[in-house]
């Protein structure tokens, strides 16, 4: 499930635009075999116990399984008041004045002082500022999508219309239960002055939109449950939903739904379900066992041919050539031809077409029977015929010492992904971890989930005061109350606080080794590569050096110079103390290589380091020197059994990064947390990366979220917005221009589903430009990979070596050669991305389960991409709090923004200009 805000207005119109126009009414777990043969999706109903806040107290206005109308649409969300009635709803959604006014009443609000000249200026700025503004909307609902896996989906397009209407009620009754869940436990509204408080609601208002399939005509069954933000208190006043809580909640929601959906298809149709690697940092996936890959991602495909008589890409691009002729009467340059290519890319986007259900059952039959060698439908039937019915749980058949241990695990993972967390961090988790066990009801799992989460809460360390003050007998509610809800308490781990604090006490401790001032200086004042360190370099380095901390830091962002700055600290340190005196970590191979190379010096990730000491085989010494770069990435828990390793021996560690960028995928923020602690902290306040001089200023501005930063942006014409599809196509546009071009870029996007779909169509047109090999080896994603494709492998392994460099998560190679028992031989990309050195041949397995076309990648596995250009595809909710995230470069990669105030849209931000 997908949570996204909409605006009121017209934003509830993309939901009509594919409706059929039909009478009657549905049940939602109906075969939808009414609208089987007429073209777009069933009309939609209403949903939500809140239905009955709309009556007039003898009967409801509406009941659930209404249609809903176009009029009932325009009414609650566009106005929002009562969809039959018209009758107000509380406050009328507040809506921004015409230009002309707000120009008027600034105008009125000048000084009479100000005359002549002056006064036309001041106007005229006035007016172009009122004009430029985006008209705002308030948030009238939120677009809850639920979508069953692929594997879901897939059986649903090719199976006989009986197993259709079984997989559809299993979709809808999970969608249901999940609803149910949020109405009891997320749904409230606020009260008091400043929503000090809560208020219980009767229940929400919503509508429900099935629809069958993607953008590309693929088989894709998801429901659009469009939550009213209107809500009525207990109170009988209407006020509006607690966003706030919602967007918290939006993740244990989806993990409740693909629980709440393993259950009711395995009761009703017998499937069993299986755990699915989804690759390193990101949760398990589950699938319907015996759906092969092949067919998952033939389903994922977006096709850009012709279709249906809609022109493909090529003839776009033809066609748009030859229109340039005519006017210009000349052919186009190479770059001008690259342009209309990118133009062709985005208007060849599929349109929405209308389908019936009938005709893309018949498609995806032939498709996927292709793709199988055998009947689709027939297939299958044989499979859920094959299906072995599971076991269904009752809450009490599981013991305590079970429940227990399940707690466990739960705290365990919890506590290694977060410094801190609540309840709904909880509640995810607990999902996660039952999905491999059937329930009888989703009261069962409910019950079991309440039994688990409330012995988490207890093993965790508890960080939020009791709430010391009187509470109206009322406002009291179970475990919490309306002032200080459950899901408002924050919880840690006594092993991280206790870590936490050794790191400051060692932050403090300056009993380190420190250098000579004399040395010092002799050695900040010389040129470093024919470039000497400005005065900030020089302070930063220097103080490092003289500290006699034994942690230390160092703070830059993006583009600093913080490299140069470590080259003179290197060389300081290895005069006094030898030249083996300094070591490099990091926590990535990959980072941990770039900072061996850029100082000269022996470097590993972290994780090596400590495994290794911990058998006994690699220990500091006195005076060295630790270098930890991309600190702000590294585990608390990591840095403060380094720390303490070198505090007992008597060396140094000097933690390197930047607060503002990505926190660590384990339990982090140590950095954060020391710099916030630390008085004047060593930092590089220059960005000398950038060769506009506005966008220094801009750079800095986003990370440290001032939403004024954007305005620079915009002016530049570096913001693009829209939807995901449009997006995908503009940041696919933009890298083939780029590639035309001879740039190095690299797509980005939010999720793994995003990357395969750009890399494919990478792949398809390089392949259409006999630059790379058609044939190919299967990869994990569904993907392929050939003789001349970009891949990245994903998983450390020494074993596998050109000699001095070995495979590490991240790097990046280009497949010479291709075996017929599946293995690759690779070479590694350096600069320009030309392959260097010798090749490597990389076993089948890994091939089949660590490798990846790299010419897109997600945001995280992005952190320290080595790039010149990047066009990076965000949704803000994959970085919450944070809502912007750019690719600032070569070395220091990713860097985030604080809370920039965007919601509900997909970025695409051009750092270079192109």
């Amino acid at each position: 499930m997908t949570i996204r805000p909409m605006s009121s207005g017209k934003g509830f119109e993309y939901l009509l635009k594919s409706v059929i126009v039909g009478d009657g009414d549905r049940e939602m777990n109906s075969p939808l075999t009414r609208y089987y043969t007429e073209s777009g999706n069933p009309p939609g109903t209403w949903v939500g116990t809140g239905l009955t806040s709309l009556g007039d107290g003898r009967s409801p206005a509406l009941a659930e399984g209404d249609t809903v109308t176009e009029e009932h649409l325009a009414r609650l969300l566009g106005e929002g008041i009562h969809p039959v009635t018209g009758e107000r709803l509380g406050t009328r959604f507040p809506k921004l004045q015409p230009p002309r006014e707000r120009i008027a009443a600034r105008v009125a609000q000048l000084s009479p002082r100000l005359q002549g000249e002056q006064r036309e200026q001041a106007v005229q700025r006035i007016r172009e500022e009122e004009l430029a503004k985006t008209p705002r909307t308030a948030v009238a609902g939120f677009d809850l999508t639920f979508s069953p896996p692929k594997s879901v989906s897939a059986i649903w397009g090719v199976a006989n219309a009986g197993t259709q209407a079984l997989i559809a009620k299993a979709h809808h009754a999970a969608m249901r239960d999940t609803i149910t869940v949020l109405e009891q436990r997320v749904a409230v509204t606020r009260v008091g002055r400043g929503g000090v408080a809560q208020m219980p609601i009767v229940g929400v208002i919503a509508t429900a939109f099935d629809h069958y399939d993607s953008r590309a005509a693929d088989p894709q069954l998801h429901t659009h449950v469009v939550v009213s933000n209107k809500v009525q208190g207990i109170d009988g006043r209407w006020r509006t939903l607690d966003s706030r809580r919602l967007h918290k909640a939006a993740v244990a929601l989806s993990e409740t739904y693909n629980a709440f959906l393993t259950d009711h298809t395995a009761r009703l149709l017998g499937v069993t379900w299986v755990p699915v690697d989804r690759g390193k940092d990101r949760n398990t996936g589950w699938e319907i066992a015996g759906v092969p890959a092949t067919l998952l991602a033939d389903f994922s495909r977006r096709t850009t041919g012709t279709r249906d008589g809609v022109e493909g890409i090529e003839q776009v691009k033809n066609r748009l050539i030859a229109e340039y002729v005519a006017e210009h009467g000349r052919q186009p340059s190479a770059r001008t031809v690259a342009r209309l290519r990118q133009q062709a890319t985005l208007e060849t986007r599929p349109a929405k077409v209308l389908h019936s259900l009938a005709e893309l059952t018949a498609e995806w039959r032939e498709r996927a029977t292709l793709t199988l060698g055998e009947d689709a439908t027939t297939w299958a039937q044989h499979l859920l015929d094959q299906g072995a019915t599971e076991a269904l749980l009752r809450a009490d058949d599981l013991g305590l010492e079970q429940l227990d241990d399940l707690a466990t695990v739960v705290l365990m993972e919890v506590a290694n992904r977060r410094a801190t967390w609540g309840r709904w961090n909880v509640h995810a988790e607990t999902m996660r971890q039952l999905l491999g066990v059937r329930f009888a009801t989703a009261d069962d799992r409910t019950a079991v989930l309440d039994q688990i989460v409330s012995r988490v809460e207890t093993e965790s360390l508890r960080l939020t005061p009791t709430y010391d003050r009187a509470v109206p007998t009322h406002y009291i509610e179970g475990e919490g109350n309306r002032f200080q809800p459950v899901d408002q308490i924050a919880y840690s781990s006594q092993d991280i606080v206790d870590a936490e604090q050794r790191l400051l006490t060692h932050s403090k401790d300056e009993t380190g080794p420190a250098l000579r001032a004399r040395l010092v200086v002799r050695h900040v004042s010389r040129k470093i590569r024919g470039v000497r360190l400005d005065p900030d370099q020089a302070t930063a380095i220097t103080r490092i050096a003289r500290s006699g901390l034994t942690l230390d830091l160092l703070v830059g962002p993006a583009g600093s110079g913080k490299t140069t700055a470590l080259r003179a600290l290197h060389r300081a340190w290895t005069a006094a103390h030898g030249r083996d005196s300094v070591i490099g970590l990091a926590p990535s191979a990959a980072a941990a290589e770039v900072l061996g190379d850029s100082l000269g010096i022996r470097a590993e990730n972290t994780a090596k380091f400590l495994y290794e000491h911990a058998k006994g085989r690699w220990n500091l010494h006195a005076g060295q020197l630790v270098l930890v770069d991309e600190s702000s990435l590294a585990g608390t828990l990591a840095l403060d059994r380094i720390t303490a390793h070198a505090a007992e021996v008597g060396a140094k560690v000097v933690l390197i990064g930047d607060w503002a960028q990505l926190s660590a995928v384990e339990t982090g923020g140590a950095f954060g947390m020391l710099v916030r602690h630390r008085h004047q902290v060593p930092e590089l306040t220059d960005v000398r990366r950038f060769a506009n001089e506005w966008e220094k200023t801009a750079s800095l501005g986003l990370r440290h979220g001032d939403v004024r930063a954007l305005d620079a942006y915009n002016e530049q014409g570096r913001l693009v917005e829209g939807d995901t599809d449009t997006m995908l196509d503009a940041i696919y546009g933009a890298w083939r221009t780029d590639r035309e071009e001879g740039l190095r870029t690299l797509m980005i996007a939010g999720t793994g589903e995003m990357v395969a779909q750009l890399n494919e169509r990478a792949r398809a047109d390089l392949i259409a430009a006999g630059r790379v090999e058609a044939e190919g080896v299967g990869l994990h994603d569904g993907t392929t990979a050939g003789v001349g494709d970009l891949v990245v492998t994903r998983l450390n392994d020494r074993r596998l070596t050109t000699g001095r460099a070995w495979v590490k998560n991240g790097d990046r190679w280009q497949v010479s050669h291709r075996y017929e028992d599946g293995s690759l031989a690779v070479r590694r990309l350096g600069k320009g991305d030309q392959p260097r050195g010798k090749a490597l041949v990389l076993p089948a397995k890994y091939v089949r389960e660590e490798l990846e076309l790299g010419y897109a990648s997600t945001v995280h596995r992005a952190q320290g991409a080595s790039v010149d250009t990047a066009h990076a595809l965000v949704d803000p909710d994959l970085s919450s709090p944070t809502s912007l995230v750019t690719l600032d470069g070569a070395e220091d990669g990713l860097r985030v923004g604080g809370d920039l105030g965007l919601e509900g849209e997909l970025l695409a931000v051009d750092l270079d200009g192109r």
